[in-house]
């Protein structure tokens, strides 16, 4: 059964020794980004902070921050069994005659209960403190690194919806607290809430409804994260991965729902037209992103539950947290992207190339230029287009293995004939690029060469062993004394 909220999931992991309880008191200014940045790069537990800044608000970190957490969070053996079950719904065809429609229908009923349901209450709103009665002061907010601009909520489920079609979205941006009632909003220019606000300022509105959930079962939270396109409601694909709906509850004084597990809600609107800069902030990239003028979220009402736990996250020089959250969202976006792509055999994304920096796409490939074409495909996919470098290989070259890709590469590749540059949209935060936003791209087809792709020498085989000497030395391995 789906976890019923964040406090389940605490004591999931309590009781399989993946968290850390710390009774000390701790700082939220630097001292606990420093303790869970030495327990990420350790790969160590979840942390739970019991006493910080001598208030009684616990704080949660690395929750999500390993293999074996992201598997716990989502209640399966393995992150492929989602990819799996995504397939079989992929495979789905339309039904042509009756008699398949009718098949069909036990499966439609399936997907149907998987629609996350609208209660009258949640525990998200047993404390309702409008304006004049809180201060985001009051909660223990990170300043995370030492040239932070301020303090940021990192780990929030921000709740927009789209002016043109009215249909819900949750993303994942980060929050700098300005005083008592406003934050900035970083919603990058690529992202749908951004998209929603340009909508509004065009049409002159002096409002853009927002509602932030902080805290709640991870499914819910990892939800948030998935590079979804416009208008597919990340509340009905958590509700699929969970196997269960989600309960969400409207909230108090915005038109807007949110989980009703939820830990912690702060209501409100930002301005279209209203700027502010924001940050420096210590990114995921390991640098720290610049000064920009960003959106101004004002806080109007804030509900939470009794004895509220704040969830957040740090973010810098992998491993953290976010790499795994990462490498699950690959694994379980995967296959859509080989039901588009036939060809592709695996991908991954190296946690040094921090998300948008390096992926690497193994391939079968068919014909003259394959790999090229692969390239330039995934530089057209949503997110993918901010792909700084793309590495293609054969099928038999593993690419969840870095040093043999690494070996694969550098033997295969000419660098004039095999590398290509193109020009196209970047991650806002590559500080690298010309421009902010936009810049250049490579791609490396690191395949084998074939003679129409004017390569007329013998490509060589690798170094092998005969199957007849591997058996043999199977046989004699332990006589050997070299089995360790």
């Amino acid at each position: 059964m789906a976890y019923a909220d964040l406090r389940e999931f605490i004591r999931v992991l309590e009781k399989k020794k993946e968290l850390k309880r710390i009774s000390a008191p701790v700082s939220s200014d630097q001292e606990i980004t420093e303790i869970t940045d030495r327990v990420s790069k350790a790969g160590g537990p979840a942390l739970l902070f019991e006493k910080v800044d001598g208030r009684d608000v616990p704080v949660l970190i690395n929750a999500l921050g390993s293999r074996r957490r992201m598997e716990l969070a989502l209640e399966v053996d393995s992150v492929d069994d989602v990819a799996a079950r995504l397939t079989e719904w992929l495979d789905f065809k339309s039904p042509e005659g009756l008699l398949e429609k009718v098949k069909m229908l036990p499966k439609l009923a399936e997907l149907g209960k998987y629609f996350p349901r609208e209660v009258k209450s949640g525990p998200c709103q047993e404390v309702v403190l409008r304006e004049g009665e809180f201060s985001l002061l009051d909660f223990p907010v990170l300043k995370c690194w030492e040239a932070d601009g301020g303090r940021f909520i990192t780990f929030p489920m921000v709740f927009t919806r789209n002016p043109r079609t009215g249909k819900r979205n949750c993303g994942m941006y980060r929050m700098q607290v300005y005083d008592e009632k406003t934050t900035g909003m970083h919603w990058q220019i690529h992202k749908h809430g951004a998209a929603h606000q340009r909508d509004l300022e065009r049409q002159g509105s002096p409002r853009m409804e927002v509602a932030v959930a902080i805290g709640a079962e991870p499914i819910t939270n990892f939800a948030a994260t998935l590079p979804l396109p416009d208008d597919l409601d990340e509340m009905i694909f958590a509700s699929f991965i969970r196997e269960k709906p989600i309960e969400m509850v409207k909230c108090v004084s915005v038109d807007l729902e949110v989980p009703a597990s939820a830990e912690i809600v702060l209501e409100g609107y930002v301005d279209p037209a209203e700027r502010r800069i924001e940050g420096p902030f210590g990114d995921h990239t390991g640098f720290y992103t610049l000064e920009e003028p960003y959106p101004v979220f004002h806080v109007t009402t804030i509900t939470h539950r009794k004895n509220p736990i704040y969830q957040t996250t740090i973010v810098g020089r992998p491993p953290m947290e976010d790499c795994y959250m990462g490498w699950a969202i690959t694994r379980i976006t995967l296959p859509v992207l080989k039901r588009q792509f036939p060809e592709i055999v695996d991908m991954s994304l190296p946690f040094e190339g921090v998300f948008h920096n390096l992926m690497l796409v193994s391939i079968r490939k068919q014909y003259p230029g394959h790999a090229r074409k692969i390239m330039n495909a995934i530089w057209g996919l949503g997110q993918a287009m901010f792909t700084k470098c793309i590495i293609v290989v054969d099928d038999d070259t593993d690419v969840q293995n870095p040093s043999e890709v690494a070996w694969k590469v550098l033997n295969n590749i000419d660098p004039e004939r095999d590398i290509q540059f193109t020009m196209g949209p970047v991650d806002v935060l590559d500080h690298a690029s010309r421009n902010m936003g936009y810049g250049s791209k490579m791609g490396v087809d690191a395949t084998r060469k074939w003679k129409n792709e004017g390569f007329d020498r013998r490509w060589p085989r690798e170094n092998n062993t005969s199957e007849e000497i591997k058996r043999l030395v199977d046989a004699k391995w332990r006589k050997l004394g070299l089995d360790g």
